[in-house]
């Protein structure tokens, strides 16, 4: 048995899944990425992550993920802020893969993605911002299936920039999955998210 799933975010970054997990680039239509989630970790810490909402003009990228069915309560865990939204198999499509046959897509029927519960549906604010260090591993996971356009595809597709600050953590990573990125990347992705212009701040 094994369950099917749609990550937009951090599930992206393969680093984050199980060992298990096998992850498929491709597209979802109908869906837009939202800083639209308040959680808070262990020490209390309010942090704003990523949410989907239904948009019927928006396509996001991401990846299916397919693992055994085991996962399910670690991974449920892990999203516990969420709701499973389940059957939404048929607006997602594969990336071309050579020698790969459209049937053998991970789009599955059964595939569901994670979306904010009602009480946790709010924007986030200095008290519960965007962690810089979360920013980074979301991208890298981009940016190993497309390259800098999936970058720049995931900024653009993603609202919230312009009233979410982001913390800048990168010295002492709040976020529980920070991955460690070459200094060129870095810049990079602080080049990107200035031009969007982000407000950041330190504590």
């Amino acid at each position: 048995m094994t369950i099917t799933y749609f990550g937009y975010g951090s599930l992206v970054n393969v680093n984050t899944l199980s060992p298990q997990a096998k992850a498929q680039p491709g597209t979802l239509r109908g869906w837009v990425r939202e800083w639209r989630i308040i959680s808070f970790n262990a020490e209390g810490q309010g942090v704003c992550s990523l949410t989907v909402t239904p948009s019927a003009e928006h396509s996001i990228r991401g990846v299916s993920v397919r693992e055994p069915a085991s996962g399910l309560g670690k991974l449920d865990k892990r999203e516990n802020g969420y709701n499973r939204i389940n059957g939404v198999g048929d607006t997602f499509s594969h990336d071309p893969i050579d020698g790969l046959d459209a049937s053998d897509s991970l789009g599955a029927p059964d595939l569901f993605l994670y979306r904010a519960k009602p009480e946790n549906y709010t924007w986030g604010c200095e008290q519960n911002p965007i962690l810089q260090s979360y920013v980074d591993c979301v991208l890298a996971g981009f940016y190993a299936f497309w390259g800098e356009d999936g970058v720049d595809h995931f900024i653009e597709t993603t609202r919230g920039w312009d009233r979410v600050p982001v913390l800048q953590d990168r010295e002492n990573p709040i976020y529980p999955r920070a991955v460690v990125l070459e200094k060129p990347f870095l810049e990079m992705i602080d080049r990107k998210l200035q031009a969007v212009n982000i407000r950041s701040f330190k504590r």
